[in-house]
């Protein structure tokens, strides 16, 4: 004590000061954490694997290392390396490579093993490096090692560039320590305890990918890594004091499939080949979904993987299911649709059935012979007899084999994003209905809550709202929350809006405007931004004008990425507009949508919980740019990781948000 030195003796290094890492990418590699990290030098020396370097431990040693080695873990074919560190490179404290580095540690201790190492915050006895002699030397394959005393050790290269660097430097007056050496450090920078482990984890996540896949096979890891890393710095920021913790894991379902093998590769022309191979592995995923024969190899693919991870995190987290932890999903781009089939267990053959049936009712209903009568009595009769052998047969298979569910969990969270789900539910014939329950496209009792989010210029996002009610048409998406807004209103206490009443004066010609105008005594026209259609007027004389412009393919990219504004604006009419606004909407057959003059719906039939989620454009965001990139620019937002963990973190924050209100 009283800043004296104090002196230990130069050892083996202990296993709380080694550091194993381990490399998701080609670049850097990242430690694990301090209790992983100690548990695997534990066991390597338990095991005496002591030249063990790139090693799956997931196969060799049995470790729950579910939060920090997640590649190894969740995919069958990839293995990530792994690194011993016993050496360090200083300031970035990155490992050198094991083999320069037992080397180095060999060499260390041959030579100062048992001798007295000086730790000491006197400035007498730490000396500068400067002015000293090398008092050993180890020459390396492409470099060499200089020490300078016991805990002085610089790393040179040996090459020509940096040999010449060292000359030139010396001669200036400058040692060859600070000129061209990097410092090295033996033991990391701290020492791993059991103590420096995750919190439970209370809540995990699969991310399903669309379509791409087979392009880019390994895509979704990454992209599951970049919002992992997203979301770990949105808890650090926001919920930190909660001891829970949510893990993303990937479900890569797509390379696994054979599908038609090569035959679609083996009709390709060579004219243009890296195109029609970019859309042979991408779009023509949805081209197999919509096939009879392709689609149940895709969901049955999809449904295999998530039961397959879900089983295997439980196997090495058991307390998760006697804890009772959450599952959610985050779907992209067709994923959404698939994952949407799996949960409910939709397929063409139901729906062919209905229209069957539809058909039969339409033939009750018109007149015929006696003698088409008595045959489509014996039909139905037929039919009937049918399904009751059909239903006692099944109900025999009932009895004996028992079906396990489709899987093996209950989903809390459904999070689609950018999704198309919207047009193949209505393309199958869902159209809105007079409840606001979310239980009309997705029964609450096969996922709590949906949730669907998307970029304003995504062209391949649709809302589903809409599919509900109808009047959402013309109420805006909740605004997801900038990532660094302060004491943002809880999404629950938002109002709805209507959406941006500004008319687009660049969509419609002059001419045709003018024309389409409505005279003084009619109610304004007022133009709506509508997703996934051309843009659309409401009133009689606007449908009048509309029908008369051209609805090219120009005009429609237009009108859904040239709109003025993403933000809603609040709608301010008088007395006279708000009769006006009532008459024009009669006057197609649209019930009135009552409204205050703030802009935002009186109460009236509304949604249970509000599902549709807009991103905020940037400020000087490109919205035709944007339109090609929005689309995969989910992965790494941190307005999205927010939003994710602030629904999964809801029952542990609701506390936070009645006194966030409160304030407000």
């Amino acid at each position: 004590g009283g800043g004296r030195p104090r002196y230990e003796v130069v050892r083996e290094l202990g296993a709380e000061e080694v550091r194993w890492f381990y490399r998701e990418d080609r670049k850097t590699w990242k430690p694990f954490i301090g209790y992983d990290s100690l548990r695997i030098e534990l066991a390597r020396r338990a095991l005496g694997h002591r030249d063990e370097r790139g090693a799956d431990t997931s196969s060799s040693l049995p470790l729950p290392l579910v939060e920090c080695f997640p590649r190894s873990h969740w995919t069958k074919t990839e293995k990530i390396p792994v690194m011993r560190g016993q050496w360090f490179i200083d300031g970035t404290w990155q490992p050198l490579e094991e083999e320069e580095s037992n080397l180095i540690e060999q060499e260390h201790l041959n030579r100062f093993k048992g001798q007295q190492l000086q730790e000491s915050f006197d400035m007498e006895v730490s000396k500068p490096v400067d002015g000293k002699e090398a008092i050993h030397s180890l020459k390396l394959s492409r470099n060499h090692v200089d020490w300078h005393s016991v805990d002085e050790v610089y790393l040179y290269s040996d090459a020509t560039t940096s040999k010449i660097a060292r000359t030139v430097t010396q001669k200036l007056g400058f040692s060859k320590a600070s000129s061209s050496g990097t410092r090295l450090h033996r033991g990391y920078v701290e020492e791993a305890t059991l103590e420096d482990k995750p919190p439970q984890t209370s809540h995990i996540v699969f991310v399903v990918h669309g379509i791409g896949q087979k392009m880019d096979q390994g895509r979704i890891i990454k992209n599951t890594a970049m919002m992992r890393d997203t979301a770990r710095k949105v808890e650090e920021k926001y919920f930190s004091n909660l001891a829970t913790h949510v893990e993303f894991l990937p479900v890569e379902w797509r390379s696994k499939l054979t599908l038609d093998g090569d035959t679609v590769d083996s009709i390709t022309p060579d004219k243009v080949r890296g195109l029609r191979d970019m859309l042979n592995s991408s779009a023509m995923d949805i081209m197999y979904y919509t096939s009879p024969l392709y689609r149940d190899e895709l969901v049955k693919g999809l449904q295999q993987e998530l039961n397959r991870l879900y089983t295997l995190f439980c196997s090495r987290n058991p307390e998760f299911e006697e804890k009772g932890g959450k599952v959610s999903i985050v779907s992209h781009s067709l994923g959404c649709v698939i994952t949407y089939d799996i949960m409910t267990g939709w397929n063409p053959v139901r729906l062919y059935e209905q229209l069957l049936q539809k058909e039969e009712e339409e033939l009750e209903d018109r007149w015929m012979s006696y003698e088409e009568q008595r045959l489509l009595e014996e039909l139905y009769i037929t039919k009937q007899r049918l399904r009751e052998i059909e239903e006692r047969l099944h109900g025999l298979k009932a009895s004996t084999i028992s079906k396990p569910p489709v899987l093996k969990f209950k989903v809390e969270n459904f999070f689609c994003m950018g999704s198309p789900l919207a047009v193949f539910l209505a393309l199958r014939g869902i159209r809105p209905g007079n409840s606001g329950s979310q239980d009309h496209i997705l029964p609450r009792t096969i996922c709590n809550r949906l949730l669907n989010i998307f970029h304003p210029t995504d062209p391949v996002a649709y809302r589903l709202e809409p599919l509900i009610l109808k009047h959402y048409s013309n109420i805006s998406p909740v605004q997801i929350h900038w990532y660094n807004t302060a004491n943002p209103l809880p999404y629950e206490h938002m109002k709805p809006s209507f959406l941006n009443p500004t008319k687009e004066p660049t969509s419609v010609p002059d001419s045709e405007s003018a024309s389409a105008a409505p005279s003084p005594t009619t109610s304004p026209v007022m133009v709506r931004r509508h997703y996934g259609e051309s843009i659309t007027n409401i009133g009689k004389a606007s449908i009048l004008g509309a029908a008369s412009i051209g609805k090219g393919l120009g005009g429609m990219l237009f009108s859904r990425f040239g709109r003025s504004s993403t933000t809603p604006q609040t709608l301010e009419t008088g007395k006279d507009g708000a009769e006006g606004e009532d008459k024009k909407a009669m006057t197609v057959g649209t019930p009135p949508l009552p409204h205050s003059s703030s802009g935002f719906l009186e109460p009236t039939v509304e949604l249970e919980h509000r599902i549709d989620f807009e991103l905020r454009e940037g400020l000087v965001e490109s919205r035709y740019w944007s339109a090609v990139t929005s689309h995969t620019a989910y992965w790494s937002s941190l307005d999205i990781a927010l939003f994710l963990l602030t629904f999964m973190y809801k029952q542990d924050q609701e506390e936070t948000d009645k006194s966030n209100l409160d304030t407000i």
